[in-house]
């Protein structure tokens, strides 16, 4: 007994001398990590303050949101005469198409997220109408897909048939049914989120059993009742299951995504070259087995960000290696510097390593969508700030540069090089107000609305700042809920101010800050992209006015402390203008450079410039260039960049000039017309290419 008594004695002391130590230090710059799973703050749970992303979502609303919606109503048609069908009346039917309703439902699943920050009823009794259809517009036994219900795909010449197959899962590996319910689940998701109605998500839950039986159990009515157990050909039901088992608690449907994503490149691998080689729709490997990205690289990321999902929901981490495989044979070897992916036309995906061209660049919206979308996932399951440089360097300068600032034009292809002339947008030189295949303007209005959730992330006592934008937000932690408040100019100003309110004085917990990756001697995580000059002055961190040190781990700082109401904590990330250049291996930018200031690519723009941008060159990057604002129309607020640079002669008779060489965010560019841009700017006349000397700059000032 006096044995245990004096062990109680020891142990005692032991917890006063610990807290005594606690006691004495008021901030920890360095608490330990655990292992608790990241909860990340949803969209809704956010409001935004600021003077960047709020805007666009005022455009989304009274612009992007009513302009698809009216894009998509033959959609909305095809759904209607295939309700008709089911109910007997006789009428014209729809026309085939293996995946037009999908970008009905990506639409709708925008317009959802917008409900939610700002109530509307007409918009909410337009979307009920809708929903309404598409109820109707389902089979008893769950199956949705109108080209198949109604029997158009048997005479639809248009797609030779094998385009979507002459009867329901009969050709998965192209049909797009199952894409298209995937991103039917987010829509139905999104809407019961923001409204609590059910009728949406009852018809996607209905799908999803429907899916499930006949796929893995065997159902006399599809497949002569054999399981037909093979993985989609476009992935994206995988990721959108998982939303729906989070949101219903089912783990049919969590068990459903990881089934699919473990039988692909196991039970059926395709046979063929192109859109029919195996790696087309990384069904060349069983998914564990894969280390590089290839193939069509939308398909490829809504897989990787479904793996990734499945991992952290099932605790599954054999899917770990190949994800962290994959990753790095992306940012090493297949990213282009604004985040882009999927550079090769024809495939529309991933071709050879090192393989990053300029003009020709393909790099489609939706693939730099989900560039985000995977990385995100990556981050919540990683807790590493690296994955959120790459989300945010891909959705700052790919993704916002797929729409214009009006909010009615879009970029399907995004080049990193144009004449103004030659088109490479789907037939045109510029931006499109729509397309046939309309995927990218759709994607657009699901994410940008999303932007507020990718902010804010918290364990039991941490609370993970991954992305700066001026919002107020309520963190539930274990002790309480905690009141954070930003304010920023950011990505323009280098100062992120919050303020912390705890439900508590002195509640203690730790803030975790990301450190971006482009605040060191690089712009992106990877081996791709270096700097050229030196790294900037140091980020400093200051909590009511006193400067700290603190460690960067894993891309973040920690601050442990005991946090009073109206606590300032202050961020400085300076925001020099660099020059970064490319790995030798990346032959497009040998000896060239590009211009970045914090986390945005710029890029020379004719309409800004009294030369032609593609006979300029830098020989000398030391200058740290100038900022300025144009204050007008959509452009004010957005800062330009000004920096000594050289024009080559026409011929050899005509001297080189001096010249200042203006540049935007490459986001913005195509904004004022179609005019020549540029991104990667040679360092010697000896790159520039004759055919561009001559081209000149009907619009420029």
């Amino acid at each position: 007994m006096t044995s245990l008594l004096q062990n109680c004695k020891n142990a005692l002391y032991i917890v006063i001398f610990v807290l005594m130590l606690s006691a004495c230090s008021d901030t920890d710059t360095n608490p330990p990590d655990g292992d608790e799973t990241l909860i990340p703050i949803p969209f809704r749970e956010v409001t935004l303050q600021d003077d960047f992303w709020l805007p666009r979502l005022k455009v989304q609303k009274q612009t992007l949101i009513p302009f698809a919606l009216d894009k998509t109503r033959p959609a909305v048609e095809n759904l209607k005469k295939t309700a008709d069908y089911l109910k007997g009346i006789q009428g014209e039917l729809p026309f085939p198409h293996r995946f037009i309703a999908s970008d009905l439902y990506k639409v709708m699943e925008g317009a959802a997220y917008l409900l939610t920050l700002e109530k509307d009823t007409a918009l909410e009794r337009q979307m009920d109408e809708i929903i309404d259809v598409i109820a109707d517009a389902q089979q008893e036994d769950g199956y949705h897909y109108e080209s198949h219900i109604t029997g158009v795909s048997k005479n639809a010449e248009h797609w030779g048939g094998g385009g979507m197959g002459d009867k329901p899962y009969s050709w998965v590996v192209h049909s797009h049914e199952l894409y298209d319910m995937g991103h039917m689940y987010e829509g139905a998701v999104a809407y019961y989120q923001a409204t609590g109605k059910d009728k949406w998500l009852n018809v996607a839950t209905k799908n999803a059993n429907h899916i499930f039986h006949v796929f893995f159990e065997g159902d006399p009515e599809y497949n002569d009742g054999k399981p037909v157990n093979q993985a989609p050909g476009h992935e994206e039901i995988e990721l959108a299951l998982v939303k729906l088992y989070r949101i219903t608690g089912d783990s049919l449907y969590l068990n459903l995504a990881k089934r699919f994503i473990d039988i692909r490149g196991v039970t059926y691998k395709p046979e063929g070259e192109g859109v029919m080689a195996p790696e087309y729709a990384q069904q060349h490997l069983p998914v564990r087995e894969q280390t590089k990205a290839v193939g069509h690289s939308v398909r490829a990321v809504y897989l990787y960000s479904g793996m990734a999902d499945v991992s952290a929901q099932t605790g599954d981490t054999s899917l770990r290696p190949a994800l962290d495989s994959i990753w790095h044979n992306i940012v090493d070897t297949r990213m282009h510097i604004t985040g882009g992916l999927g550079a090769i036309h024809g495939i529309e995906g991933f071709g050879p390593e090192y393989l990053l061209p300029n003009k020709d660049a393909y790099n489609e919206t939706c693939a730099a969508v989900g560039n985000v979308f995977f990385n995100h996932r990556m981050f919540l399951m990683g807790k590493d700030g690296k994955y959120m440089d790459v989300a945010e360097i891909a959705l700052f300068n790919n993704v916002l540069a797929g729409v214009n600032l009006e909010g009615n034009k879009f970029f399907y292809v995004n080049p990193l090089e144009a004449d103004g002339k030659t088109p490479f947008n789907h037939g045109r030189a510029g931006r499109s107000p729509w397309f046939g295949t309309a995927c990218c303007p759709s994607n657009l209005a699901r994410l940008i609305p999303q932007v507020p959730g990718l902010i804010y992330a918290h364990t039991s006592d941490e609370i993970y700042c991954s992305f700066y934008a001026g919002s107020t937000v309520e963190i539930p932690l274990k002790k309480g809920k905690i009141k954070v408040t930003q304010k920023t100019n950011y990505p323009f100003d280098e100062k992120i101010e919050f303020r912390i309110h705890p439900e508590q004085n002195k509640s203690e917990f730790t803030m975790r800050l990301r450190i971006p990756t482009w605040t060191g001697t690089q712009f992106v995580p990877g081996k791709l992209y270096q700097y050229n000059n030196n790294a900037p002055d140091r980020w400093e961190i200051r909590i009511n006015g006193k400067k700290l040190n603190a460690p960067v781990k894993n891309g973040y700082i920690s601050l442990r402390r005991k946090w009073d109401t109206n606590d300032k904590l202050e961020l400085y990330l300076p925001m020099p203008v660099r020059y970064s250049r490319a790995i030798d291996e990346v032959e497009a930018d040998r000896g060239r450079v590009t211009i970045t200031r914090g986390p945005l690519v710029y890029c020379a723009e004719a309409v800004d410039n009294d030369f032609p941008v593609h006979s300029v060159y830098l020989d000398d990057m030391t200058s740290t260039g100038s900022i300025h604002h144009s204050g007008k129309d959509l452009f004010a607020g957005i800062d330009f960049i000004r920096i000594p640079a050289k024009t080559a002669g026409i011929n050899e008779n005509t001297p080189d000039k001096e010249a200042s060489l203006t540049l935007i965010p490459y986001y913005a560019w195509d904004n004022r017309g179609d005019s020549a841009m540029i991104v990667w700017i040679p360092k010697s006349k000896l790159l520039l290419s004759e055919p561009f000397l001559s081209i000149p700059n009907p619009d420029s000032k």
